[in-house]
């Protein structure tokens, strides 16, 4: 079964802030084809669901930083400017499975827990091979000068002859 939203493409909509990863409103209520201020109203209907630790409003220093550093103005001529959105963690996006209940947020909710599953599999990735790549930075500081007469000893080797080898065998001109 062909995925509605590309893993990649919620990726690039999670988004660190205050220690958490996030998705916006606006970018949620795309996801799943509803209106922003729809999405709102049906969570300000259920906020008994949504702790801090679930949503949270970004202030508008937040606001600010995500515009100028990942490019999250999207339409803003139409929007307010002072309308701080949203931020929703991974709970809260599970969250709002419970009160979106259509078939495309059921879809939209799987395609969202897969890509903050897959965020979490490149960040411990990324974090064992820099732990390998910090072990094996130790074990070589001793070996440095060792390593680099080694290079130096080798090098010739790979470069090749310096003296042109001389063809033997049966030619034919062309």
């Amino acid at each position: 079964m062909k995925a509605l939203i590309p893993t990649e493409g919620i990726q690039q909509q999670i988004y660190l802030v205050r220690g958490h990863k996030v998705m916006l409103d606006r970018d949620l209520s795309t996801l799943y084809g509803v209106p922003t201020k729809g999405l709102n109203q049906a969570v300000k209907r259920n906020i008994k669901r949504f702790p801090e630790d679930f949503m949270f409003q970004l202030s508008l220093a937040e606001l600010q930083q995500l515009n100028r550093s990942q490019s999250v103005t999207g339409s803003q001529k139409h929007r307010d400017p002072k309308a701080r959105p949203y931020a929703f963690t991974e709970q809260g996006v599970a969250m709002l499975s419970g009160i979106l209940r259509s078939p495309r947020a059921i879809e939209v909710n799987i395609a969202i827990m897969r890509a903050f599953v897959r965020l979490r599999q490149i960040i411990s990735l990324h974090r064992d091979l820099a732990r390998r790549i910090s072990a094996q930075e130790k074990k070589m500081e001793g070996l440095t000068d060792y390593v680099q007469k080694m290079f130096d000893l080798i090098h010739p080797l790979l470069d090749g002859p310096t003296t042109p080898i001389k063809e033997i065998g049966f030619h034919t001109k062309p």
